[in-house]
């Protein structure tokens, strides 16, 4: 391979950044440009000369611009062997010119998909279908032609060919063509999957071959310890409130670990309607209520484990107001906030503790996406499931005990069955209206995760309510809350030992509902 001088440009851009300067220089540099559409349009009125790919093939854009470049003349242009007798001497008999620089990017598929109003038909339509056949045309003939996918990359192709007396390098075209196949494999694989949650399986049943696409959002100072390295990435074709597309408002730099109890938060936070906050660390709540206002909220989740609670994580699913901002401006040691916004006043306070992070994500209200996958790497493989949205709604719960609950007890029981869903297993979850007031996790005795429960519960353990992911295979696990005053528990069921466990709890005088649903979290 050797240099190759580029007489001819065809330009046909979606995102039209930077794209103006770009015609000048290759005007200047004596480069003819071809173009479609509104960058042919965006490129005359920057006074820059050029042909519209109609003109080029002498065939007009047809069904709505659906059919612009799909034509022999602009893949012939491209896809020709400059050093092939028999293509040369085709290329001459029909009259075709070559094209030697492509610069392509693609309809915005995924920031349609992402958005919440689009319809279906929109998205459809911007299924980009000529972009990525001159993209992959150029990129297979990349000997001969030079393709562009990325406004970024403007800057490096003029200095190109300014180096190089109007020509491109091997390494280079090399280069971009394996970036623009990077490209089109995530196009079409976030439109695959589009089609796969669209379709009447589930998309893990469908996908005997997985591939995942990523970009690069930033590299991280460290993972979780020092000596690791991390980076965090964004899912391409992910719809739904993430965090990588939080607004990081003030404070330092997020950590990698920082992510880790962030995305437990987010993840709480959508499973509420109601004013809520959770105050976490290492993943797991430390403290979670519901209020008739944020600040509400706040002070009731503070208030079940203010040891737990320093440099904590604190997830709010309202916007903070000045009252909600005293009161965690109050809190000793706060590692990050996270909260669909802030008011202004609100924000002012906040941020003047310089090391606490305050994250925006507007998207938190509007609730999380259903029929999402969730996945998780082990040593040479990937485990995918869909992810826990199952509630049963209280009326299809089953009363197993002799006594009934009051209205009070069901109101705690199934806010402390939606709060033990994300503690880390085995978890038991004690709460007193709608906060909790203990929680016990990660042991590996449910046993010993409710003497860490009642622990932290301590008086107020009497008159409390429990919750456990899964179930009592024996009545001692119960009998840890019951000898501690908890009056009602909601557990799954489904036990060999259940008959026992439900004579403990009739014996102890409380009540006891299964769900028949369990929700591990390890």
């Amino acid at each position: 391979m050797s240099e190759k001088k580029i007489k001819r440009a065809l330009i046909s851009v979606s995102d039209k950044t930077g794209i103006e300067e770009l015609a000048r220089e290759l005007h200047a540099l004596g480069i003819e440009i071809i173009s479609t559409g509104g960058t042919l349009r965006q490129v005359k009125e920057a006074g820059v000369p050029a042909v519209s790919v109609s003109a080029f093939t002498g065939c007009p854009e047809m069904l709505d611009g659906r059919v612009k470049t799909l034509h022999p003349k602009v893949h012939a242009g491209i896809l020709y062997r400059r050093d092939e007798e028999s293509h040369v001497e085709q290329m001459s008999s029909s009259d075709y010119k070559q094209i030697d620089l492509v610069v392509v990017n693609l309809y915005p598929f995924q920031q349609t998909v992402a958005r919440a109003d689009a319809s279906h038909e929109e998205i459809i339509e911007n299924i980009d279908i000529g972009g990525p056949g001159m993209i992959r045309s150029s990129a297979k003939n990349y000997e001969s032609v030079t393709v562009v996918v990325d406004p970024l990359d403007y800057s490096r192709l003029i200095t190109e060919l300014k180096d190089n007396n109007g020509a491109t390098t091997p390494d280079f075209r090399y280069g971009c063509a394996a970036k623009a196949y990077g490209m089109t494999a995530t196009y079409d694989k976030a439109i695959s999957e589009y089609f796969a949650c669209h379709a009447e399986q589930s998309p893990t049943e469908q996908k005997p071959q997985l591939t995942l696409n990523y970009t690069l959002k930033s590299k991280l100072r460290y993972g979780e310890n020092p000596h690791q390295t991390a980076s965090v990435h964004s899912r391409d074709s992910f719809v739904g409130p993430s965090l990588v597309n939080a607004e990081v408002l003030s404070g330092k730099e997020l950590s990698y670990n920082n992510y880790g109890d962030l995305d437990a938060g987010l993840e709480m936070v959508l499973d509420f309607d109601e004013p809520f906050t959770v105050l976490l660390k290492h993943a797991n709540p430390c403290g979670a209520a519901v209020g008739s206002t944020i600040t509400e909220a706040y002070r009731a989740a503070y208030d079940s484990d203010p040891l737990s609670a320093f440099g904590c994580i604190i997830a709010l699913n309202r916007e903070v107001d000045m009252d909600c901002a005293k009161v965690i401006h109050e809190t000793p040691f706060v590692e990050c906030v996270l909260a669909p916004g802030y008011s202004e006043e609100a924000f002012k306070l906040l941020k003047k503790k310089k090391a606490r992070r305050l994250l925006s994500l507007d998207a938190i209200p509007k609730g999380r996406v259903a029929g999402q996958d969730m996945y998780k790497f082990i040593q040479g493989g990937l485990l995918v499931q869909s992810v826990d949205e199952l509630f049963r709604p209280q009326s299809e719960w089953k009363v197993v005990t002799e006594r009934q609950p009051t209205k009070e007890e069901l109101k705690s029981l199934w806010f402390a069955w939606k709060v033990v869903k994300h503690t880390k297993s085995n978890a038991i979850v004690l709460a007193k209206g709608n906060a909790t007031v203990g929680v016990g996790m990660g042991q590996t005795s449910r046993v010993d995760s409710g003497f860490m429960a009642v622990k932290r519960a301590g008086a107020r353990s009497k008159g409390a309510v429990m919750a456990s992911d899964a179930f009592f295979p024996m009545p001692d696990g119960l009998e840890v809350g019951t000898d501690a005053g908890v009056t009602a528990v909601v557990q799954p069921g489904g036990s060999k030992g259940d008959e026992a466990v439900i004579e403990a709890a009739n014996k102890a005088g409380v009540t006891m509902l299964f769900t028949g649903e369990r929700h591990f979290k390890h």
